[in-house]
């Protein structure tokens, strides 16, 4: 079991090193879509390309970061039934749901992406939209991201089975922290040497 956490432990690093990476593809969207916006407006110019290349990255934040989201237990539940069953029987829905759903659908649909990837990929396909960009790109994205899904649903699982054993916490149980929206605007603020608010009583930070 020690082996296995360690497993666990390498690969939520990896998830969180690609979770904080990501998450700044949000801020270059908006800023490709404001830069768009003004280019049209104020030199009657615009391109294909520019929507498309906010779709990759949007595709990007997406997949790359549903396995940083798994990590932080971000995904949406419906506890309406679950919330109110102990801790033991939340985990082993949890392990059920991993083994029978999460596994076997992301495997599936990664299974499907890759040869749609190769297919792009041999044929050089590009997008029929005018002045649009290459397929391949977004091609990939698909399995990636639902391999890093996969990695990461392992972790979940063997956290999950440490704490139905008696060997590590309730994986599910809720930590005090800063969100990601929180940890994304203070670190555009500390590359521009600003405060910012991290609570609703106006502190800063």
């Amino acid at each position: 079991m020690n082996a296995l956490l360690g497993l666990s432990r390498a690969i939520d690093a990896m998830s969180e090193r690609i979770g904080r990476i990501v998450y700044w593809l949000i801020l270059v969207v908006v800023l490709i879509s404001a830069a768009n916006a003004t280019i049209r407006k104020v030199f009657n110019y615009s391109s294909n390309a520019y929507l498309e290349i906010q779709w990759y990255l949007f595709s990007a934040v997406f997949l790359f970061g549903a396995g940083y989201t798994l990590l932080r237990n971000e995904h949406v539940r419906i506890d309406i039934i679950a919330g109110r069953l102990s801790p033991r029987a939340q985990n082993w829905i949890d392990v059920f749901g991993i083994l029978f759903f999460l596994f076997p659908m992301a495997a599936v649909i990664g299974w499907f992406a890759w040869p749609l990837f190769l297919d792009s990929w041999t044929r050089h396909e590009v997008s029929t939209n005018a002045g649009g960009l290459i397929i391949w790109p977004a091609r990939i994205l698909v399995p990636i991201g639902f391999l890093l899904l996969i990695l990461q649903g392992i972790s979940e699982l063997i956290k999950r089975v440490a704490f139905l054993t008696g060997n590590g916490p309730d994986p599910l149980a809720k930590h005090e922290g800063k969100s990601a929206e929180q940890e994304l605007a203070e670190e555009i603020a500390a590359q521009r040497g600003v405060d910012v608010p991290i609570g609703g009583d106006g502190a800063k930070s």
